[in-house]
């Protein structure tokens, strides 16, 4: 793993997680853990669901670019049939990327000043791919098998063989991923078994964002494998 300091910057007081992982990796289930331990979490996908909502220019500027057809009969933005066409042809994902990115730092940003805490999550899907990575202190990988992945996905978004392809293609492949992490979480036993693999990264983040011994007192991040 990387175990290297990020961020050189730094222009955020609060400590920060990101945390990211292969589609299907079970990012989720682990930020909900670290929500449960009372650690704040910003969930990116939230917020990219936030700047689509209906009524917002971000809507209106998708809507324009990729067709009226993509518009919900209840206003909403049809997620998964959008998925389906940019997946397809990386010309247009880079395109809707490119709109929506920006965007979505600022929420971000703006949500992280206003979350508080001993430390922060950051739950970014393509947290390496839209260069996110350096505005955190740490990056907390989830891992799975990519055979898990396509179950998952064909279980739960209904894709198809060829789909679900196109979707792992699309992100940073898994070994690029875990190389590029400082910790990771695997999360292929029991949720007992990923929840204790959370308690002790928890117990090791509150030491890194001020606690006894921290490696931040001194006004310098340390990577720590």
């Amino acid at each position: 793993m990387a175990g290297k300091p990020r961020a050189a910057d730094r222009d955020w007081t609060i400590f920060r997680v990101g945390l990211t992982g292969g589609i299907a990796s079970g990012k989720t289930t682990v930020a909900d853990m670290f929500a449960a331990l009372g650690v704040p979490v910003i969930d990116a996908d939230q917020l990219a669901r936030d700047v689509v909502a209906p009524g917002t220019p971000g809507l209106e500027a998708v809507l324009r670019e990729f067709g009226p057809e993509f518009r919900r009969p209840d206003g909403t933005l049809d997620r998964l049939g959008l998925r389906a066409l940019v997946f397809a042809d990386p010309e247009r994902r880079r395109r809707l990327e490119a709109m929506l990115h920006p965007s979505i730092s600022r929420a971000l940003e703006a949500a992280s000043r206003q979350a508080g805490g001993p430390y922060q999550l950051l739950v970014v899907p393509l947290l390496f791919e839209s260069g996110l990575d350096r505005r955190v202190d740490r990056v907390l990988v989830v891992d799975c098998p990519e055979e898990l992945q396509r179950s998952r996905l064909l279980q739960r978004d209904g894709e198809t063989p060829a789909g679900v392809e196109r979707l792992l293609a699309a992100q940073l492949d898994r070994a690029s991923r875990l190389d590029r992490a400082d910790d990771m979480v695997r999360n292929t036993g029991t949720p007992e078994d990923t929840r204790r693999q959370v308690v002790g990264l928890h117990q090791r983040y509150l030491e890194l964002a001020g606690g006894p011994g921290s490696e931040m007192k001194q006004g310098g991040l340390k990577g720590a494998g």
